[in-house]
């Protein structure tokens, strides 16, 4: 008889020996920096100073996005960016589930509020490339935690665009024109539910306000947004 040899539970982020599975070691976990109240109640972003209300930040009057509201764990630095990077572009399925279960923790005011969970799609032909959509990935653990339903054929991806990547907010703005939609059979299904999107990442916010604006085009009642991690100014 053979013998089956059994790994210990190790971290998703560094592989080190943790007590369970599918978790994050003290090192790993030290290392991100998770975004707490206060923080701007449109945008997520947090607040250096507690004044002991909830508050709209000066760049969300200013810029208000399509979106409700955004929530993020946490800022878009080193160790949260190596985690996502893993997960899109490693084939680190089995980051999702960590990372998943700590945005639906997160993003639990917002579930539960939402009637159903969407994931950002990608275009077909990357979808193909890279095997997988790192954003449906977390928004099955994000929606099972929140006892919502998942429903990604809510919006597609109509328009190949280049990657994001270097490119600046406006020309982000561009890339994004006329990049997702409600497909028709589905609009029925979408017609007054509140959605909560779901991505791995918000940077300078265009993806989630483009696919926010075709949500609501197609008859969403209201869309808000849920991240892994986001990108935030430092003052």
């Amino acid at each position: 008889m053979a013998l089956r040899v059994v790994y210990p539970p190790s971290c998703v982020g560094c592989g080190q020996a943790t007590g369970e599975p599918h978790t994050l070691c003290g090192r790993c976990w030290a290392g991100i920096r998770f975004i707490e109240r206060p923080f701007c109640e449109r945008l997520g972003t947090p607040f250096a100073v507690d004044l002991g209300m909830s508050l709209v930040s000066p760049a969300a009057m200013a810029d208000p996005p399509v979106y409700g509201r955004a929530r993020a764990v946490a800022r878009y630095d080193e160790t949260a960016r190596t985690l996502v990077h893993r997960l899109k572009y490693s084939d680190r399925l089995d980051l999702a589930q960590a990372l998943g279960s700590m945005m639906a923790r997160t993003g639990a005011e917002l579930a539960a509020e939402c009637d159903v969970v969407v994931p950002v799609p990608l275009h077909r032909w990357r979808l193909w490339w890279r095997r997988y959509n790192q954003a449906m990935e977390l928004a099955r653990h994000v929606a099972r935690l929140n006892g919502r339903p998942v429903e990604p054929e809510l919006l597609a991806r109509v328009k190949r665009t280049a990657p994001q990547v270097g490119l600046s907010r406006s020309q982000r703005g561009d890339n994004l024109q006329g990049a997702f939609r409600v497909p028709e059979a589905a609009r029925p299904r979408l017609k007054g539910r509140r959605v909560l999107l779901v991505d791995d990442v918000l940077t300078t916010g265009a993806t989630a306000n483009a696919a926010a604006r075709a949500l609501l085009r197609g008859g969403a009642a209201a869309v808000d947004m849920l991240t892994f991690a986001r990108v935030v100014q430092e003052s």
